[in-house]
């Protein structure tokens, strides 16, 4: 399987064919959520489409509280915030200004959030497995168990001391998301009042 998908990333981060050495990229994710409870960090995001181009760029940050609270923060080139308190979801675009509200557990499923920010189980929703070492990087694969996911698979890696470097996510339309983070503070203080959000006056709402 691994050999079959290595091509999709192929021409982005170099072929991640199973290593049968050293790979521990599971117990790295583990450690990370088992003793991660708040995170603030920076990330830049690049859309790539089936043929490996490149065609949309942004960065911006993220913060989250586990369980299934976060705050995803498009800065650049267009705004945008993405909030979960558990229970819903709002996607705000202020261009539009335009909110979209949904449930949390459709609006998540077995998703990015759900890895990152997710109080169950990983094994619970998402099969895990090792692609072993790649540029002194540790990698693993993970693919959701529910066939209503957004996502075929998501490959992650960590780097030597268990620090979440990249995320790579394949779409059901055949299009990659690679995510790559800095600036982590693990376990900061955040106020409860990120991870809320009210509408601005006269944005057009939408509840799904």
């Amino acid at each position: 399987m691994a050999r079959s998908r290595c091509s999709v990333l192929l021409l982005l981060l170099g072929c991640l064919l199973p290593v049968f050495a050293e790979a521990t990229a599971i117990e790295s994710l583990k450690t990370f959520i088992r003793e991660t409870r708040t995170v603030r960090a920076d990330f830049s995001q690049t859309l790539y489409d089936q043929s490996a181009r490149a065609i949309q760029e942004s960065k911006g940050t993220m913060q989250f509280e586990r369980p299934e609270k976060f705050r995803w923060v498009y800065e650049k080139p267009y705004e945008q915030m993405i909030v979960g308190d558990g229970t819903q979801v709002w996607f705000y675009d202020p261009d539009l200004n335009q909110v979209t509200i949904r449930q949390f557990n459709i609006a998540i499923g077995s998703s990015p959030a759900a890895l990152l920010a997710g109080s169950s189980t990983i094994e619970e929703n998402f099969e895990l497995v090792e692609l072993g070492v790649q540029n002194d990087l540790e990698w693993l694969e993970a693919t959701p168990k529910s066939k209503e996911s957004a996502f075929e698979f998501i490959q992650m890696a960590f780097s030597r001391d268990g620090e979440l470097k990249i995320m790579a996510l394949r779409d059901n339309f055949g299009q990659t998301t690679l995510l790559s983070f800095s600036g982590w503070n693990k376990n900061p203080t955040l106020s409860a009042d990120l991870f809320k959000f009210v509408p601005p006056d006269n944005a057009d709402v939408i509840s799904e």
